[in-house]
């Protein structure tokens, strides 16, 4: 027990970092460090999710003070997320998780081009020529939130690539803005594994704890970075998450 909870810490810190600098989902860390302490992919997963409420909330807070937040983008791009994630959760049992995964890593691997050139090369804030671009990113919205609802991935990485495209906007406010999206995300697939009783309340409570105080200190701490180191940073995050995604789908060939 001793040993799980020295993990479970370990675990907070790490998920704390990533969400705070990046607005990344937990969901990178919390589902292999669980199923590697023996629980099953759906209990890592319904956990993952409680651990995403309970970060983001210190997270969404510290970019509130730091008026980094677009709330009318979050909200809408959340809003969508949320419709999303009870439709996963209805129609999980129905969809192959294959098509998700490669889809998922093509675009970590796109992103992840953008961010290192974006690093290098600065952000070009020019007007963008979408129509209708809060409808369509509400649209974009509902697949990350089936994915939410089938994978548990509440979307922070995939908020932040939707608004790579869609928007104009600072990296800083980028990860503040698709924090509070994937509080909204992360509440609403929550509670689908709640009534599935798929969480393991203790473990989530004592990851949540400590990654709310590590995300709190790194979120202060990224408000103060480069928007370069930021870049770079977001552009490692997308390059692992396509590394570890790519090793997952060609083990299971």
């Amino acid at each position: 027990m001793i040993e799980s909870i020295g993990i479970y810490t370990l675990i907070g810190i790490i998920t704390g970092i990533l969400t705070g600098i990046t607005g990344s989902s937990g969901v990178i860390v919390v589902v292999p460090a669980m199923t590697f302490l023996g629980h099953s992919f759906h209990i890592a997963v319904g956990t993952s999710l409680l651990v995403d409420v309970i970060t983001t909330a210190s997270v969404v807070y510290v970019y509130t003070k730091g008026k980094k937040i677009d709330w009318r983008i979050g909200l809408i791009l959340g809003g969508g997320a949320l419709l999303g994630a009870q439709i996963g959760s209805h129609v999980a049992i129905f969809i192959s998780d294959r098509p998700l995964e490669i889809v998922f890593t093509s675009m970590a691997l796109l992103m992840a081009w953008q961010s290192f050139k974006r690093a290098r090369h600065g952000l070009n804030l020019r007007h963008r020529s979408f129509p209708h671009p809060y409808i369509l990113g509400f649209i974009i919205s509902l697949p990350i939130g089936i994915m939410t609802g089938t994978l548990g991935t509440s979307g922070g990485i995939m908020f932040i690539a939707v608004m790579m495209i869609l928007y104009t906007m600072d990296p800083k406010t980028m990860v503040g803005t698709a924090t509070l999206s994937m509080f909204v995300s992360a509440i609403s697939g929550t509670a689908g594994y709640v009534v599935l009783n798929s969480i393991d309340l203790i473990g989530g409570i004592i990851i949540g704890s400590v990654s709310l105080v590590s995300g709190f200190y790194f979120a202060k701490k990224a408000l103060g970075m480069k928007d370069s180191t930021i870049y770079y940073f977001l552009g490692s995050v997308f390059l692992a998450v396509s590394i570890l995604e790519s090793i997952t789908i060609l083990t299971a060939v």
